[in-house]
């Protein structure tokens, strides 16, 4: 039953926020709420410069977060983590362990999120991942090695990926209607909300947007 709750609260996800341990060097807890209260489903816990025990003590504001705001808390890269940091799931690129490898360490009811970067990565998909994150749309320097696969990239997935996947990479509220008319029905952000003087509004204005 957990398995499938989690499933149902992703189909209904349409905002996705990807967040570093400590954004802006601050403790988490109040960027999280407002964020959560602007309309977020989703925080991904993304740091690899902490080590295993760091980083299980840097999940709990995000845990916390996400449980008292009915969202889903996934952790990036690190499927060995996530029973110890009560996640609900992790989120793997193409260089990381394979989506079958993490569902084997996490279980069956938890979540599996993959990366696709390329058309190419996009065809040999297919379902096996619970959702995809589809980009870098645009140039980001949150990822600076990350090629920018553009609009086209989006546009495929509008047609082709039948579970949820979010359109990500340097996406802000410039742009967003570009991304939405390209066939994005779910976004992941990281600056657009991060970084706004006001995080619940910015939060709340693409989760208007995204209807």
């Amino acid at each position: 039953m957990v398995g499938i709750a989690r499933r149902a609260r992703l189909a209904r996800s349409r905002l996705y926020l990807v967040l570093e341990a400590r954004p802006r060097g601050e403790d988490p807890s109040d960027l999280l709420d407002a964020a959560l209260r602007g309309g977020v489903d989703v925080v991904q816990l993304r740091d690899k410069e902490l080590a295993e025990d760091e980083l299980v003590a840097a999940s709990e504001p995000f845990r916390r977060a996400c449980a008292a705001h009915g969202a889903l808390f996934v952790l990036n890269d690190r499927p060995d983590l996530v029973q110890r940091c009560g996640a609900d799931g992790v989120h793997v690129g193409q260089s990381d362990a394979s989506v079958a490898d993490a569902r084997a360490i996490v279980g069956a009811d938890r979540l599996v999120g993959l990366s696709v970067t390329t058309l190419a990565e996009l065809a040999a998909a297919g379902t096996s991942a619970d959702y995809l994150g589809v980009g870098a749309v645009f140039d980001t320097p949150t990822k600076p090695d990350a090629q920018a696969s553009g609009l086209e990239l989006v546009r495929v997935a509008r047609d082709t990926v039948s579970v949820p996947w979010f359109a990500i990479g340097g996406i802000d509220l410039q742009n967003v209607a570009l991304v939405l008319e390209a066939g994005a029905e779910g976004l992941a952000v990281v600056r657009a909300i991060r970084d706004a003087a006001d995080p619940e509004s910015a939060a709340r204005t693409l989760r208007t947007l995204l209807g």
